[in-house]
C-alpha cells in the first residue's frame, strides 16, 4: 500500500498530466482503449485464476460476466467515439443571428473510481473505459477483499500505462478515506448504500459530482401467465450467479398464488439440473467472499421454512442454493439486501398487491417481471420506479450496453454503459459563437425609444 502522503502527489501529477492536453485527443483515447483491450485478452487466464481464488468463480462465469462484457464495451467506445465528441448544434434565437449555438462535450479532469468486491474486475474496468473515452485521467481504488484480482489490475494498469494518466491504488479503509479527502473532478462509486452515503458526504464537502451505483432488494414478480420451466431456470441462474453476490440478482420472489407450488417444484429441478445433487461439489458454483459475509448470511437462514438447500460449510464459506418459504415482510431477511444465495418466497393474489408491496419499500436497482400478459407488463412498468426492469428474464439487461445502467433513490444516482458512460465522465459545455456583422445596437444603452422596437421585433 502507498504511504498516505503520496496520494496527494499522485493526484497533483495526474492534474498536471491532464493539463498537457493529450488525453483530449480522440486518437489518443482510442489508442489507450485498444491497448487496454489487448492487455485484457493477453491476461485473460490470470484474470480468471484471480477471480477463482477470490470468489470461487468458474471460468465460464468469469468470462461471461467480467471479461466479455468489458471487451464489447471497449469496442463500442472505439467505434462511436468520433461521433460522440462532436459538438451538437442547437437552434439559435432570432436575436442572436448571426450566431451559432452548440453543446461541446469535454473531459472533467481527474476522476476517482472506487470499485467493489463482487465483480472486482469488470466493475473496476467498466467505468474506467468511460473515463478514458471521455478524455480523463483516473485513479482506481479496488476492493481490499479481492486481493488476487487487485494484483492483476495493478499488473494491467500500473505496469503498462503512464501512472500520471491512469493508476490503481491498493489499500484498505484508510486509503479510501485519504482518497476521499482529495479534490477530484468526479467520483464514481460502486458498493453498498451505507458506504455510498460516506462517499457522497465527502464529495459534498468539496462539491464533487458523484455517480453512485448501489443496490437494494430487487423484487421478482411471477405472474400465472408464464412458461414455468423456463421462468424457473432464468430465476435460478440470475439468483445464484456468483453465489448470489450480484447487485441486480433477484432478492425475493413475489409469486402468484395459483402457480406457486408448480414454480417451486420447477425451481428445485433447475437447481439440481444446474449444480447437481450436491452443489458444493459443482465447479460452477461459487463461494461467499469472506467469513463476515458468511456469518451475516447464515443468520438469515433462520427466517421462514427452508424448502431447498440450507447447507453450510463454514470453513469453505459455502452456503448452498437456498429457497425459503413462509416468509413474513417483518423477518430480518426482508429488511436489507441479501447479497447471497438465499431466495425468500412471498405470494400474492392480484398484481396490484405485488406493486403495492414494492412501492412501500425503497426504489430497487432492478425489478423483474415474468408475465406474457401485456396489460400486466404495462401496469408494472407504469406504477413502479426502479433503476431498470427485466421482463421474462433476470440480470441480462446489464449486458445490453446501449441501455444506461444505474439506480434511483436509495439504489443509486447516475448511470453508465455505452454512451451513458461517456456522458457521465463528460462535461457538456454550452457555447454561443457570434459574428461582428449585422449589429443593430438596439440592446445597448441609451435605451430611450428602443423598447417599442424590441417588443415589435422580438415580442
Amino acid at each position: 500500500m502507498l504511504k498516505t502522503e503520496n496520494i496527494s502527489i499522485i493526484v497533483k501529477e495526474q492534474n498536471k498530466y491532464f493539463l498537457l492536453g493529450d488525453t483530449q485527443k480522440v486518437k489518443f483515447r482510442q489508442q489507450q482503449l485498444q491497448q487496454l483491450k489487448q492487455l485484457i485478452v493477453k491476461k485473460e487466464s490470470e484474470i480468471v485464476k484471480a477471480l477463482n481464488k477470490d470468489l470461487g468463480k468458474c471460468q465460464f462465469e468469469s468470462y461471461l460476466s467480467e471479461i466479455r462484457i468489458i471487451k464489447k464495451e471497449i469496442d463500442n467506445m472505439i467505434n462511436n467515439l468520433r461521433k460522440w465528441v462532436k459538438p451538437c448544434y442547437v437552434a439559435t434565437p432570432i436575436e442572436q443571428v448571426p450566431g451559432t449555438a452548440f453543446i461541446q462535450p469535454q473531459p472533467k479532469g481527474v476522476v476517482l473510481i472506487i470499485s467493489p468486491w463482487n465483480y472486482p474486475f469488470s466493475l473496476a474496468i467498466m467505468p474506467l473505459i468511460g473515463a478514458i473515452a471521455a478524455g480523463n485521467c483516473a485513479i482506481i481504488k479496488p476492493s481490499e477483499l479481492t486481493p488476487h484480482t487487485s494484483q492483476v489490475l495493478v499488473k494491467i494498469i500500473n505496469n503498462h500505462f503512464d501512472n500520471n494518466y491512469v493508476k490503481v491504488i491498493e489499500g484498505g479503509k484508510e486509503t479510501s478515506q485519504q482518497l476521499l479527502k482529495e479534490k477530484f473532478d468526479h467520483i464514481f462509486f460502486t458498493g453498498s448504500p451505507d458506504l455510498g452515503k460516506i462517499v457522497m458526504e465527502a464529495a459534498a464537502k468539496q462539491l464533487i459530482p458523484v455517480t453512485l451505483e448501489l443496490g437494494g432488494k430487487s423484487p421478482c414478480i411471477v405472474d400465472k401467465k408464464i412458461n414455468i420451466k423456463e421462468t424457473a431456470k432464468r430465476i435460478v441462474w440470475g439468483k445464484f450467479l456468483n453465489a448470489g453476490q450480484s447487485c441486480i440478482a433477484p432478492d425475493y420472489l413475489l409469486v402468484n398464488q395459483q402457480i406457486k407450488l408448480q414454480l417451486l417444484e420447477a425451481i428445485k429441478k433447475a437447481i439440481k439440473e444446474f449444480y447437481g445433487e450436491n452443489p458444493f461439489q459443482s465447479s460452477d458454483y461459487g463461494r461467499i467472499i469472506n467469513k463476515h459475509h458468511f456469518k451475516r448470511l447464515s443468520t438469515l437462514l433462520t427466517s421462514g421454512q427452508i424448502i431447498v438447500g440450507g447447507q453450510v460449510i463454514p470453513e469453505e464459506n459455502y452456503i448452498s442454493p437456498t429457497i425459503i418459504d413462509q416468509v413474513s415482510s417483518e423477518f430480518p431477511i426482508m429488511q436489507d439486501e441479501i447479497f447471497g444465495p438465499i431466495l425468500p418466497i412471498l405470494d400474492y393474489d392480484k398484481i396490484e398487491e405485488a406493486i403495492a408491496f414494492i412501492n412501500q419499500r425503497p426504489n430497487p436497482l432492478a425489478i423483474y417481471l415474468f408475465s406474457n400478459d401485456k396489460k400486466q407488463q404495462k401496469k408494472v412498468l407504469e406504477n413502479t420506479l426502479s433503476g431498470g426492469v427485466g421482463i421474462n428474464d433476470t440480470v441480462m439487461q446489464y449486458g445490453v450496453l446501449t441501455l444506461p445502467f444505474g439506480g434511483v433513490g436509495k439504489s443509486g444516482m447516475g448511470s453508465y454503459h455505452g454512451k451513458a458512460s461517456f456522458d457521465t465522465f463528460s462535461h457538456y459545455k454550452s457555447v454561443l459563437k457570434r459574428s461582428f456583422w449585422l449589429e443593430t445596437n438596439l440592446r445597448f444603452p441609451p435605451y430611450q425609444g428602443k423598447l417599442k422596437w424590441i417588443k415589435r421585433l422580438l415580442g
